[in-house]
């Protein structure tokens, strides 16, 4: 285990009254970052931080696989490494332009799951695609179509067949062609105006709902 210790702080100045977290014997937050007034130390807070091993040590929790298909952001991509390997996702498949764990940004985002989840690049979805569907693979596509289902109404388990699920671009979306390739579409219902999420956001709405056994209804 590893510990770190980060402070509480709050500004001393009462009209800015500004409190955050800072790490501890970093000299980040002596001076408030607004007002610049002093800050006092509100809590001490030890974090404890179990050590990752570089060998990969994944266990999937489901027979879900997921494509990654020119995923632009490596906010977004960091944040559904953390997401997958919480679900137990089988494999990440990063293609086109998916930055890989080697960008330091997804690195920073990632907190080490990148160093427990299983995950290859490809240069082509489409071509990858075809060739896992003909291996066997059922296609699903994570996107609002005029013949998508509520992806509430769907489970998969461990006895499942080997299902991919497709996220496409955060503005494009899937791919055309690739998603004439998915045997089954899938959307999260929504009641607001805007009818889409944060590609990082709905993977985690997505993933949990499909393996977490216990929050839809059918067994596919």
């Amino acid at each position: 285990m590893e510990k770190d210790l980060y402070l509480i702080r709050q500004c001393k100045n009462r009209l800015c009254d500004f409190r955050f977290p800072a790490p501890a014997n970093s000299g980040i937050g002596v001076n408030c970052p607004k007002c610049k007034y002093e800050t006092e130390i509100i809590h001490q807070i030890n974090l404890t931080h179990e050590v990752i091993s570089e060998t990969n040590h994944h266990t999937p929790g489901s027979n879900l696989e997921i494509v990654l298909d020119n995923i632009r952001s490596t906010f977004n991509v960091g944040a559904i490494f953390r997401s997958a390997d919480g679900v137990g996702i089988k494999k990440l498949h990063l293609c086109g332009i998916t930055p890989t764990p080697a960008n330091i940004k997804v690195h920073k985002t990632s907190l080490g799951s990148e160093k427990t989840m299983n995950y290859e690049s490809h240069p082509n979805a489409l071509t990858l695609v075809k060739n896992l569907k003909q291996n066997g693979h059922r296609i699903w596509a994570l996107e609002i179509t005029a013949n998508s289902h509520s992806i509430f109404d769907y489970e998969i388990v461990n006895n499942s067949e080997p299902t991919l699920l497709v996220i496409g671009n955060e503005i494009t979306g899937i791919d055309p062609d690739v998603l004439n390739e998915c045997d089954l579409h899938l959307h999260i219902p929504m009641f607001g105006i805007k009818n889409s999420l944060n590609v990082a956001i709905a993977f985690g709405i997505a993933v949990f709902s499909l393996a977490g056994r216990n929050f839809s209804k059918n067994q596919v």
